[in-house]
């Protein structure tokens, strides 16, 4: 299954603070929580698809951070007792080991961990990569993207972190399948063509 990029999406191509205002405001930032008015059923139902087939999580520090302060706090619930389980690697370079107290976080070696994300790509089934731009614009730059899952959703932002890297070279992908949520949020699946 190798590694899937899995995020939250505006029109104009923003993944940054989905989930909440103050979630991430680098760059005064001004709009977290743009995500949570077109959340619906079919949306927690494509999450619940991509972590049935998840073997393991992949952050960046921020993103890590974040879900390390929500999920063991809602312990009991199905999918917080997943996110709490799962192992989770961590790219950091100012964290350490010790400071990655939820649970199965491991960090990932600071002089390479592009590196360690492609042996972990060649022995791990299924990792997702939730969130996380800058990670996910190094993955992608790398070659290590094999399926991106994409809530594109109706609303533009004008300006935020992109998981795309902006490096100019072209990456032709292939769409896999789409649907659309009754809040009009086109779920696409998008691998990299030719393979």
């Amino acid at each position: 299954m190798g590694i899937i990029v899995s995020d939250f999406m505006s029109l104009d191509g923003v993944v940054q603070a989905p989930g909440g205002r103050e979630e991430d405001t680098d760059g005064a930032f001004q709009h977290g929580g743009w995500s949570m008015p077109f959340f619906d059923d079919t949306m927690g139902l494509v999450i619940d698809e991509v972590m049935g087939t998840t073997e393991a999580l992949l952050f960046g520090r921020r993103t890590w951070q974040t879900m390390a302060a929500a999920w063991p706090a809602r312990a009991g619930d199905p999918f917080a007792d997943r996110m709490n389980e799962i192992p989770k690697y961590v790219a950091s370079r100012t964290l350490t080991q010790d400071d990655l107290e939820w649970s199965n976080s491991t960090l990932l070696p600071r002089d390479d961990a592009i590196g360690a994300v492609r042996d972990l790509r060649d022995s791990v089934g299924g990792i997702q990569v939730m969130g996380s731009p800058s990670l996910a614009a190094q993955l992608i730059q790398n070659g290590l993207v094999d399926e991106y899952r994409l809530m594109i959703e109706p609303i533009l932002l004008g300006g935020g972190k992109r998981v795309f890297p902006d490096d100019g070279q072209a990456r032709t992908l292939e769409l896999v399948s789409t649907s659309t949520s009754a809040t009009g949020v086109l779920i696409c699946t998008y691998r990299p063509a030719g393979g």
